[in-house]
């Protein structure tokens, strides 16, 4: 045994190994590690049933601890019957939760946050967070758990405050940007929610980013593609509504062989890193949806890599 100063040494070598650098510089590629699947979470998830929290999981295909709806984020249905209550007690630093229906309010530690339908609530790190019904409820929620149980990190203390987005105000400033001259030339219509702690990131909370977009019927949104995953819930819809993605584009910005992953109201589907993606609607009526992502943390490595097509050509953001 080989020992110095009574450390074992031949123990502490054999943790340790060595790889040939083209066989180990990109594990994705290899298979090593896993890619983001496309997957689509149905409605009818938080549409019966008891109260309860339904983690959107797919820890077993990305091969890791769960449950996880993307490498550093969980994303979840809740429903809460009327009179009833949730405790959502995460290790995680930020939740995100969209009210998709009913009324109530939430409890973080000493604080009381009201809310009802189209409302957004952000909350940082809580010892007791329990969500309260007033009616029938249901809830979109995202938390960065995953990414902590990663880094074996415990949440400590809160890295912002708590913050409510009124659906009131939300649709208002989305009106606003819609009725602005030049948004007829955007590719897309949204405003983007930003906490004032996050002001530098321009993000909801250091590690999530959260927008509320409008699709007019009949447009379409050119492709783009960006590194952090998208966990996108799409609002009220029509059949006609759908995304595209695909690995690259052509001369003119168009998809080449695409995946179509066509829209289901109060329904959520991973949008995968890296792909080039382009959202359509084709149904007589303008649809909203809300992509979430952990571009936050993205942003602030300075690794989002976010690229837009404008008219045939791929550029990337300023």
């Amino acid at each position: 045994m080989n020992k110095l100063n009574d450390i074992d040494i031949d123990q502490l070598i054999s943790h340790g190994y060595y790889e040939e650098y083209t066989k180990a510089v990109n594990p994705l590629y290899s298979g090593k590690i896993k890619k983001v699947p496309f997957k689509h979470f149905s409605s009818q998830i938080h549409e019966t049933g008891p109260s309860k929290i339904h983690p959107l999981d797919i820890s077993q295909e990305l091969e890791c601890d769960g449950p996880a709806t993307s490498p550093g984020l969980c994303a979840n249905f809740v429903r809460i019957l009327k009179n009833e209550n949730v405790t959502a007690n995460f290790n995680a630093t930020s939740q995100l939760i969209y009210i998709i229906k009913g009324s109530g309010w939430s409890q973080h530690d000493d604080l009381t946050v009201p809310w009802h339908q189209g409302d957004f609530v952000v909350l940082p790190m809580g010892k007791n967070i329990t969500h309260h019904a007033h009616e029938e409820t249901a809830m979109y929620l995202i938390h960065d758990e995953p990414l902590l149980r990663y880094l074996g990190a415990k949440a400590n203390y809160a890295k912002f405050k708590p913050t409510l987005y009124s659906s009131e105000n939300s649709l208002l400033e989305l009106s606003r940007v819609q009725k602005e001259a030049e948004a007829k030339n955007r590719s897309r219509i949204s405003v983007i929610l930003i906490n004032e702690a996050s002001d530098q990131t321009q993000t909801v909370t250091h590690t999530l980013w959260a927008m509320l977009g409008i699709l007019p019927k009949g447009s379409s949104q050119l492709p783009h593609r960006h590194q952090s995953v998208a966990l996108d819930l799409i609002l009220d819809c029509n059949k006609g509504c759908y995304t595209l993605v695909g690995d690259t584009i052509d001369q003119e910005g168009k998809i080449v062989n695409p995946t179509r992953i066509d829209w289901q109201a109060n329904s959520a589907f991973i949008t995968p890193p890296g792909l080039w993606h382009a959202h359509f609607n084709e149904s007589s009526e303008d649809v909203n949806f809300i992509p979430i992502q952990d571009a936050g943390l993205h942003i602030f490595l300075r690794s989002l890599d976010i690229k837009f097509v404008l008219p045939n050509q791929a550029i990337p953001s300023p």
